[in-house]
């Protein structure tokens, strides 16, 4: 895993990713300082992150779309399977050098609340608080963006799903809030992401079965819950989006309200797609 972390790591930084990356990171925070804080005198770093949690929608699929997808297109993936070390261990290396980038564009932004101080009374609880919150966003974002990468051979089609998933992750808590609260509306949504799910999973395994039987196990319930308690799948839906809304779970650090919640979902949502990364390589691997 060490080897493959520092030969991602080092890539970054030879083709010119790393340092453009980190360089939009600083440029949008230091835009976004001087109009917020500078210009209208506000005090609070978090209004920063409000904003930069935004350039999050671009930046993370970038970083994040050649992860995966540049082996599969010249095949080097092939030499990672013949190395003595498991296919969670390239995956895991690969993810830890975008975090590692990521990092260091953090880093860089720490120093702003303490420049800020120097013009006024800042809460470094407050801002370094919001500054991990945008951190594990960006974290649990980068484990999304590398499922991307893991599903096809393009960087393109990569950037531009992780993009999409981005931007759709960013507006569930407004899609949540026009969904009608009926038990039909649920059941309609739920049968969409079910059929969602369903191909998801064939187009990863190839396997009608595998992709059919999800579908049942995932309708299964859903009727069971329209005839039976129609009542308890009214307004389930909007609940599940609001809850699995992962920009919205940031707001609460930018509130001032250390989530201890938020943490473990940002990290719950890293260890899952980072599994499910790994389980498209092994199928890659073995097919």
């Amino acid at each position: 895993m060490g080897a493959i972390f520092k030969r991602e790591f080092r890539s970054y930084f030879t083709n010119m990713t790393g340092y453009i990356i980190i360089g939009v990171m600083f440029v949008f925070c230091g835009i976004f300082s001087t109009f917020i804080n500078l210009l209208q005198g506000y005090a609070s770093f978090e209004y920063i992150l409000n904003n930069q949690m935004l350039i999050l929608i671009v930046v993370i699929p970038i970083l994040a779309m050649r992860s995966l997808a540049e082996d599969r297109r010249t095949k080097t993936d092939q030499l990672l399977y013949s190395l003595p070390m498991s296919t969670a261990s390239v995956v895991v290396g690969k993810y830890l050098a975008m975090l590692a980038v990521y990092f260091l564009s953090v880093l860089g932004m720490a120093v702003v609340p303490v420049i800020l101080s120097g013009f006024g009374d800042v809460s470094f609880t407050a801002a370094y608080s919001s500054l991990f919150g945008f951190f594990l966003l960006g974290a649990a974002l980068l484990a999304i963006c590398m499922f991307f990468s893991s599903m096809t051979e393009s960087q393109i089609v990569a950037a531009v799903l992780g993009v999409g998933g981005a931007f759709v992750l960013y507006l569930l808590g407004s899609i949540a809030s026009i969904i009608p609260d009926t038990a039909a509306a649920s059941f309609a949504c739920f049968v969409i992401v079910a059929l969602i799910i369903a191909i998801s999973l064939y187009v990863v395994t190839k396997n009608y079965i595998v992709a059919v039987s999800a579908l049942i196990i995932c309708l299964i319930p859903l009727v069971l819950l329209l005839v039976l308690a129609s009542d308890t799948l009214a307004g389930l839906f909007p609940d599940v989006i609001k809850y699995l809304a992962i920009f919205d779970r940031f707001e609460k650090f930018t509130g001032g309200i250390f989530d201890l919640t938020a943490v473990i979902y940002y990290l719950s949502v890293i260890a899952f797609f980072v599994f499910v990364s790994v389980q498209t390589m092994e199928k890659r691997r073995w097919s």
